[in-house]
């Protein structure tokens, strides 16, 4: 798994404002040290969107909540020879929402 070094907003509008007074690819490239393929990707999603900060995706949607959690660990802590998916069809009693024992593990 590669390392990223995401590129800070502040710097992101850096560039931008480079590329607006003019500059070329290749300078601003090696003005602050950051691949060509990067800097090419900020101008054009620049140009598109009008916006140069990135956009954070949230990932997957949580299907419990964080009080929810802490009841199914309580719950398996109680008693801990029940299995996941014991533990999620006690959940399922209590609660009336169901999740998966995947969830649960």
């Amino acid at each position: 798994m590669s390392s990223r070094n995401y590129i800070d907003d502040f710097m992101r509008c850096r560039i931008i404002g480079k590329f607006e007074e003019g500059r070329k690819i290749t300078d601003v490239t090696r003005e602050f040290d950051i691949a060509h393929s990067v800097v090419s990707r900020l101008w054009k999603s620049f140009k598109t969107t009008g916006m140069c900060s990135r956009r954070y995706a949230g990932g997957r949607v949580r299907s419990t909540t964080p009080a929810e959690d802490r009841y199914i660990v309580l719950s398996a802590k109680r008693n801990r020879r029940t299995t996941a998916q014991q533990v999620a069809k006690q959940f399922l009693a209590a609660s009336g929402k169901q999740i998966s024992r995947k969830t649960v593990a």
